[in-house]
């Protein structure tokens, strides 16, 4: 008997794995081709597991007697084939973060952090959209300044109190028009609490109804409240690193490279708006396309220009606001310690990008700058518990507690 359900099972299955393999290019697709290639790539094991699943229990229902049952389990030995190269290639990100690391903070570095953690976290990766801890006390919705939802945080810190503890503050993505503080950077969190740091994930206004720069300047705000009340959390005010990734890859790098910048302290000019660390991932760092690459291009006319800036701050006749926003065009000497990951596989945001911006800042950057280029990473790769983003998020530990460390010899 035919089995069409199990052959139309396994041909999807199989186009997921090749599109996650080598995802396609054309900027039409790049939306489809993100969620398939993220999903499949992160989530390889379960759905290698699930193709192993499925055709054991349709041979042992159906066997192998007809031409659908065998043309389905040729596509599930490919898919398998493809599902564990993608493990593979995730379980690499340990070494390549590990070089990053090397690479700019010295062949020695790790001697001097005292403790390590490089083993995967099975329970997570059994349970990967399971993101409460018992060990981690979570205080929500906490105004950081006036008007709503869109200006609240919440904190993340050890369940056993703290004091004096090492701030890590983290900017959700969604291109600037969506996107909340629950949705991004749990992992990194949850892992960092556990380790005695705390954190602070904000919401900040969205285009269309809020226009550029209310984004930049509401993430100011959250700082300056960390500033003034991380104390009664267990922080210590004085060292805060930021992180986020794609547009909040780009607030992050932004706020790390227009520190004190009073044009977007609007009314809290004095206020102290260094930061100490930046790790974006996967961040937009290009965003008035000066680069002249066309997919920065193609981003800034498409949506910067039309939803996150105002209609009438055309990016011709007002291209020093753009390049205001631009963390590419704002990399001085003065730039704090980064730890830039990107994915080379990136649909969104071209990992050409990433390259040009850290190319840039080690010309210019006193501080160590590193950067992971991860093979077969898609964007969004860190939002859940996979290989790859256990060892990403094990890898931005051992770089925030190293510069961490390295401040506090500083600041005695």
């Amino acid at each position: 008997m035919v089995q069409p359900n199990f052959l139309i099972r396994r041909a999807v299955q199989l186009g997921l794995t090749a599109n996650a393999l080598r995802p396609l290019r054309a900027r039409s697709t790049t939306i489809p081709v993100f969620f398939a290639g993220w999903l499949t790539g992160e989530l390889a094991p379960q759905f290698l597991a699930l193709t192993a699943a499925d055709s054991l229990l349709h041979v042992a229902r159906h066997g192998v007697g007809d031409r659908s049952t065998k043309a389905g389990l040729a596509m599930a030995a490919a898919s398998a084939a493809g599902l564990a190269a993608l493990v593979r290639t995730g379980h690499g990100a340990r070494e390549e973060i590990e070089n990053a690391l090397t690479s700019a903070l010295g062949a020695d570095y790790a001697s001097e952090l005292g403790r390590s953690d490089l083993g995967l976290p099975w329970g997570e990766l059994a349970l990967p959209f399971r993101m409460g801890a018992p060990d981690v006390r979570v205080d929500r919705n906490i105004a950081y300044a006036p008007g709503g939802k869109r200006f609240l945080l919440d904190v993340y810190r050890p369940a056993s109190p703290v004091s004096g503890a090492p701030v890590l503050l983290q900017v959700h993505g969604g291109a600037w028009v969506i996107g909340n503080k629950e949705e991004q950077g749990r992992p990194l969190m949850r892992y960092l609490a556990r380790r005695g740091w705390v954190c602070v994930a904000i919401n900040y206004p969205l285009s269309p109804a809020h226009r550029w720069p209310a984004h930049i300047v509401a993430a100011k705000q959250a700082l300056a409240w960390i500033r003034s009340s991380i104390t009664a959390y267990g922080g210590d005010p004085r060292f805060v690193a930021v992180t986020g990734g794609s547009a909040g890859g780009h607030l992050s790098a932004l706020l790390a490279l227009s520190q004190n910048d009073p044009a977007l302290q609007p009314s809290f000019e004095d206020v102290d708006t260094s930061i100490q660390a930046c790790v974006p991932h996967y961040g937009v760092y290009d965003f008035a396309a000066t680069s002249g690459a066309p997919a920065s291009k193609y981003r800034l006319e498409s949506l910067i220009a039309r939803r996150v800036f105002a209609p009438d701050r055309d990016p011709v006749a007002h291209l020093d606001d753009y390049i205001a926003a631009s963390p590419l065009d704002r990399i001085t000497t003065d730039a704090p310690p980064f730890f830039v990951i990107h994915g080379r596989d990136d649909s969104l945001v071209p990992v050409r990008e990433a390259r040009e911006f850290v190319s840039r800042l080690r010309e210019k950057s006193r501080q160590p700058v590193a950067y992971a280029e991860l093979a077969g990473a898609q964007h969004a790769f860190d939002v859940f518990t996979s290989v790859r983003s256990a060892h990403v998020v094990r890898g931005v530990a051992r770089f925030l507690d190293f510069t961490y460390n390295a401040w506090k010899a500083e600041h005695r």
